[in-house]
């Protein structure tokens, strides 16, 4: 095949391939990122040596390929770790081809993180994590260099060192000169605002790190915690316009029987649930069997799942429901909303809305099953006493996270909230809402609030103690 093809062979282009680069040949192995018609990232074969191949084809190739080839050369130039560029070209209505070394089991930041993420913050293997990172994006910004495309993935540990990876995304101020402090600051608020909200407490402690490398400048908290809300709110908005359209990270169809969103990562393994959720649930474990919803654990060979089913009762609901998004898309949306800020729900893996003559019937939401007890359970034996220290904390917590970014649940009974890996997880999303006015959410929180209470008898020891240790809905006040 030669490179030109490879712009119309689509998100999965058939293996095994072999592709023409100038006098070479590259055998392609496994295919890794792939933008359809754009970019395709492969494991390959070039002259006996297993490479990570990076393939731009388009109208934009040669833009891609120049950015990409660029930001090689800085980090290369100014002696930083990052894998060898073996070959690369460019043929003129064809495409391009950078080849590089190919770090053999290799594991990416953000793979070590997500093993550590859901314990306490911030113990000793995040700090590992984190610390690691902020010492080699500090090493970056010493050099006048900056990642512009900034996050965990873009750093690789292999054999005890540190890769930086992803040319493309690499900016340059003036090489070999530290970078400046407004950019020191963007950066890195690019960097924290990808973390769970609850460790926006510990930027401070986790910033000796960088400092330790790269101390050029003083870098004032509290301007980079504002940077980092406002660089957090910006990726959140991105990240949301994603999960209704068909892009790397989600496979999502839209014809006249409705749509069907699902992340593409896990597309291949949900395709018989997708097909027949009702066959699904009618097999798995009911959880619950209610009029507006019938709920299952579906145990299937890769994993447990939750298929949720939201039912039309009858005219009058549906004659309600039609016309707005459906329960399962705000549940969607909403629980990735979570995963962003870093508050603990059930993964969600897909969503179904049926439509009949382009109008919205029920629809379906698939999660991770992820076990747990609720909180009623969990604090029955201390409803005369105190529950653990670390459970009530991580109950702070989370209400805390809540309030930082204004989000009410809606139906914050105790069924909802879960104990599962040292921290509480939200379920039963349908309700939930960022506000953008001060005074609403005040106004919804403090009902979540009392219904989380009425879940113990006033009068008892332990709803005293909640009462008065969860936040009642500003943080300033509550401290």
């Amino acid at each position: 095949m030669k490179l030109a093809q490879l712009r119309s062979a689509g998100r999965t282009p058939s293996l095994p391939m072999t592709i023409a680069l100038g006098a070479d040949e590259l055998h392609i192995m496994q295919w890794l990122r792939v933008l359809p018609g754009q970019r395709y990232v492969a494991r390959a074969q070039w002259r006996g040596v297993q490479v990570l191949a990076k393939l731009m084809v388009g109208d934009r190739a040669r833009r891609h390929f120049d950015r990409e080839l660029a930001g090689a050369q800085l980090l290369a130039a100014q002696r930083l770790t990052t894998p060898d560029l073996l070959d690369e070209g460019f043929e003129e209505g064809g495409g391009g081809w950078l080849l590089f070394e190919y770090l053999e089991d290799a594991e990416s930041l953000h793979e070590a993180w997500l093993a550590v993420a859901r314990q306490l913050p911030l113990n000793e293997a995040q700090r590992d994590v984190l610390g690691s990172a902020l010492t080699e994006i500090a090493t970056l910004h010493a050099k006048g260099l900056w990642q512009s495309d900034l996050h965990l993935d873009n750093l690789m540990r292999h054999e005890q060192r540190l890769y930086l990876i992803d040319g493309g995304g690499i900016r340059a101020e003036t090489p070999g000169q530290p970078l400046s402090r407004d950019r020191v600051l963007e950066n890195l608020a690019v960097f924290f605002a990808q973390l769970p909200t609850t460790l926006e407490s510990f930027i401070e402690e986790l910033l000796v790190n960088y400092l330790l490398v790269n101390s050029a400048h003083a870098l004032p908290l509290e301007a980079l915690v504002d940077k980092t809300r406002v660089a957090r709110q910006q990726r959140l908005a991105s990240f949301l316009k994603k999960v209704g359209r068909d892009c790397t990270a989600f496979s999502v169809h839209r014809d006249h029987g409705g749509v069907v969103a699902v992340r593409r990562e896990y597309e291949a393994e949900l395709r018989g649930v997708l097909a027949d959720p009702d066959g699904f649930i009618a097999a798995g474990v009911a959880l619950k069997r209610g009029g507006s919803a019938t709920v299952a654990r579906v145990d299937t060979p890769e994993r447990p799942l939750v298929v949720k089913r939201y039912n039309i009762k009858g005219v009058m609901h549906w004659l309600k429901r039609f016309w707005r998004p459906s329960r399962a898309w705000h549940s969607w949306v909403e629980a990735h909303r979570l995963e962003v800020l870093g508050i603990s729900t059930p993964q969600p893996l897909a969503m179904i809305e049926m439509r009949r003559l382009g109008l919205r019937s029920r629809s379906y939401l698939i999660t991770d099953y992820i076990g747990g007890q609720d909180i009623i359970a969990r604090f029955a034996p201390y409803v005369d006493g105190a529950p653990p220290e670390h459970e009530l904390l991580a109950l702070e917590q989370l209400l805390a996270a809540l309030i930082r970014e204004r989000i009410s649940h809606g139906d914050l009974k105790g069924t909802n909230v879960l104990w599962l890996d040292g921290r509480w997880s939200l379920i039963d999303l349908d309700a939930l809402q960022q506000h953008q006015s001060d005074a609403r959410f005040r106004q919804a929180f403090s009902r979540d609030r009392d219904r989380l209470l009425r879940n113990w008898p006033v009068e008892s020891a332990l709803y005293r103690l909640l009462d008065h240790r969860l936040p009642k809905g500003s943080l300033e006040q509550d401290a």
